[in-house]
């Protein structure tokens, strides 16, 4: 309940304070064109003390060895291999924007096969393709795993993932992408989160900031930049001058709640309209206790089993019927939860029937 407590009023005050100072421009739009690219590559990971996988249940990784080792010059035809210290691996990673050949960048390792762990591990040389089928970088380092893993004779233990790990600045680009950002002739800038109200601020700010109309409000995620109306000599150096820009943002009424771990956020422009609240549980009980009758010594008869059965519904002491005021705020609607002596979970439930009543005037979104 404290926890919810919190949650919520920092959801109250945050936006408030964030909304005073305003956001940098940087953080609320991305640049059309200025994105990141996934690279996959499928590679071999050597040097494990005996986690690796075995290559009775996992061909591809002995396919995977023999190729290597021809590609090395070492014949292996026909030869039947056992080790147990090299895993078949994925290896993906993004190629950020503007990178250019030599650049170093960050690669994840993730085993496919039924490798225990990839701790110590070597990842040797491996193309990471893009989506055309290109190779724009090769990843080649010492894997870092992220658990361990130990057994003994009839038990084991393992902490985190130790099959998956990282090599940092593990991969060099080999291949640029072909984006010529300096020939724009203008500027798409993407909200975020789109929303009217913002992208109408944006367009302000920009345009008080050169003097001129500039910028011009395509939709609710979109920005327009005329370059040619700024007078900058590149895009790069219009970017450079609007990103710093401070812009209050404005965003939708939202309620997340996460059933698993019975967490809820309420934004502070969440109002309730007038509704009644009354929550209480019921309790049904169901109990056993069968009688063994026997026949009394030298008698005849038999052993007789006599079902007894015990049932009851309990009510456990319910919070009240509460009523909550038409627009109401909401760290009073947290209050008079909260005096109901309502746990996360049964407002959570509250929450969801509210919404239900159509007396909740914000967006309910239930992970």
């Amino acid at each position: 309940m404290i926890r919810a407590l919190l949650l919520a009023l920092l959801a109250a005050v945050l936006p408030a304070a964030v909304a005073a100072a305003g956001i940098r421009l940087k953080d609320l739009v991305e640049v059309d064109g200025v994105r990141g690219n996934d690279l996959l590559g499928y590679g071999l990971v050597v040097g494990l003390n005996g986690t690796g996988d075995g290559l009775r249940n996992a061909p591809f990784t002995e396919e995977l060895m023999a190729a290597l080792l021809e590609r090395l010059g070492v014949n292996v035809t026909g030869e039947a291999i056992r080790a147990r210290n090299v895993a078949a691996v994925m290896v993906t990673s993004t190629l950020p924007p503007f990178a250019r050949a030599g650049s170093r960048i960050d690669v994840t390792v993730s085993a496919i096969g039924d490798a225990k762990s990839l701790l110590g591990g070597t990842l040797v040389m491996t193309p990471l393709n893009g989506a055309d089928g290109e190779i724009y970088a090769v990843a080649q380092g010492a894997v870092i795993a992220g658990g361990v893993a130990a057994e003994g004779a009839a038990a084991s233990v393992v902490q985190g993932v130790p099959t998956a790990g990282a090599i940092p600045m593990g991969a060099r680009v080999e291949r640029e992408l072909p984006f010529d950002f300096a020939s724009l002739a203008s500027l798409r800038l993407a909200l975020r989160s789109p929303d009217f109200t913002t992208a109408g601020r944006i367009e302000r700010v920009i345009n008080a900031e050169f003097g001129r109309s500039v910028a011009a409000m395509a939709d609710a995620g979109t920005v327009v930049l005329d370059l040619a109306a700024t007078g900058m000599r590149s895009p790069a150096h219009a970017v450079a001058r609007i990103e710093s820009l401070v812009v209050a943002p404005e965003t939708r009424a939202r309620v997340v709640v996460d059933q698993r771990s019975g967490t809820i956020v309420m934004g502070a422009d969440v109002r309730i309209g007038r509704v009644a609240v009354a929550q209480g549980n019921l309790t049904l009980r169901i109990e056993e206790a069968p009688a063994v009758i026997q026949p009394n010594p030298f008698s005849p008869g038999d052993t007789v089993v006599v079902p007894r059965t015990a049932a009851g519904i309990e009510e456990e002491p319910g919070t009240g019927l509460a009523e909550i005021a038409p627009g109401a705020t909401l760290s009073e609607v947290v209050a008079g939860l909260n005096a109901l002596g309502v746990a996360p979970r049964d407002m959570i439930e509250i929450l969801k029937t509210i919404n239900a009543a159509g007396a909740l005037h914000a967006e309910l979104i239930v992970r």
